[in-house]
């Protein structure tokens, strides 16, 4: 499966963003689709993932209550919804797709779009 991330770009701290990522090749259907960040020098980490089968998502503490991940069936799309944005959101945001892991371990996940960035300014 391919995927492709959009939605980034420059906006300003607090401001909203909505961030698709979009399969082509197969469809998400027995999938676990993920979003990532890496900024500058640090490393990869973990944001949202969301299991396709049963719709359970599973959301990282550090960014719980701002950022929300979802899907559309129809569109074979996973979202990742980010609100009250911060200058500490700075990175290049990635999707990954998994046949069966479900959890935060980059490593783990087989299929990677190729990124978007997103810069906050404040």
């Amino acid at each position: 499966v391919q995927l492709q991330a959009s939605g980034g770009g420059l906006v300003q701290a607090g401001d909203s963003l909505r961030l698709s990522c979009a399969a082509s090749g197969r469809t998400f259907s027995t999938y676990v689709v993920a979003w990532f960040r890496q900024a500058p020098g640090k490393e990869r980490e973990f944001l949202a993932g969301i299991r396709w089968t049963d719709d359970t998502t599973y959301t990282a503490d550090s960014v719980k209550g701002r950022f929300t991940i979802s899907k559309d069936n129809a569109e074979n799309t996973v979202y990742l919804q980010i609100n009250s944005l911060k200058p500490e959101d700075t990175a290049v945001y990635y999707c990954a797709a998994s046949r069966t892991y479900f959890g935060p371990r980059a490593p783990a996940y087989t299929y990677w779009g190729q990124g978007t960035l997103v810069t906050v300014s404040s």
